[in-house]
């Protein structure tokens, strides 16, 4: 018997969908080798000024709903840097418990251009840095600063897909591998001002095209059948002063700017 091919979606856009950002405003991030935020921005595109991907999320009933994305290069990866790069852990399960092994990151911030550096800067000419090192700085302070390294992406891509859209985000959606390190999840909530919402599946982009597939054939009637299905595994919810995340993105900025453009002029 003929397999009806119902459901075909790109991987972050079944994400989306998986997390039920069905919305205009709803938006997810993924937190995998790299970062793929993507945000529903309605029945309308919307043209980035800010390096962002306009793309369209869905067509559901001949219905498109359109999205902005950002993706950042090094996300996960930077762990992975941390285990066979530095050798300072040996899983990469090892890393938590290595960051919280300080109070904070000592001052040190790790910009993790390796290959340049994505959404929203997009500068091939970028690479790596470790800025703050003083001869008080531990493993503990590089672990800590490496996973805040990918929380500072996250802002960055957020920031401007909020600047380009004019919506006001009120929650991150979160799924992928890096999710279940509970201390980048509470940092990324501290950061960005807003809950972080991890779900009980964390596979979405999968499910996001079971999803799909199925209301395509009937098996669901529509958006709120689905959406009774999906559930919290935990919300992380804010607790840093303005006056604190400020300093920190002042710093991560400063960091940022630092890695830029380091080897322009030294490229035939």
């Amino acid at each position: 018997m003929p397999i009806p091919i119902a459901g075909i979606a790109g991987d972050q856009q079944s994400a989306l969908f998986g997390q039920m950002c069905t919305n205009p405003g709803m938006l997810k991030n993924t937190y995998g080798t790299g970062g793929f935020l993507v945000l529903n921005t309605g029945e309308q595109p919307i043209a980035s000024k800010n390096n962002l991907l306009t793309t369209i999320a869905w067509k559901v009933d001949g219905k498109i709903t359109y999205a902005l994305e950002g993706s950042i290069f090094i996300a996960g990866a930077v762990v992975q840097w941390l285990r066979d790069g530095l050798g300072i852990i040996k899983s990469s399960e090892e890393v938590e418990k290595l960051a919280t092994s300080v109070d904070d990151n000592g001052g040190v911030y790790l910009v993790p251009a390796f290959a340049g550096l994505g959404a929203p800067h997009w500068d091939q000419f970028a690479r790596g840095s470790i800025s703050g090192l003083t001869r008080g700085t531990t493993a503990g302070h590089i672990a800590r600063a490496a996973l805040e390294a990918i929380a500072f992406q996250t802002v960055d891509v957020l920031k401007a897909m909020e600047s380009d859209s004019g919506i006001k985000v009120t929650e991150l959606r979160v799924d992928g591998g890096a999710t279940a390190n509970n201390l980048l999840m509470q940092f990324q909530a501290d950061l960005l001002g807003i809950p972080i919402v991890r779900p009980k599946i964390s596979e979405t982009t999968a499910l996001g095209v079971a999803y799909l597939a199925g209301l395509a054939v009937g098996y669901w009637n529509g958006h709120d059948d689905i959406s009774n299905q999906w559930e919290i595994d935990k919300k992380f919810e804010p607790n840093m002063s303005s006056i604190q995340r400020e300093e920190l993105l002042s710093n991560w900025n400063n960091a940022v700017g630092r890695s830029k453009n380091w080897l322009k002029g030294k490229v035939n």
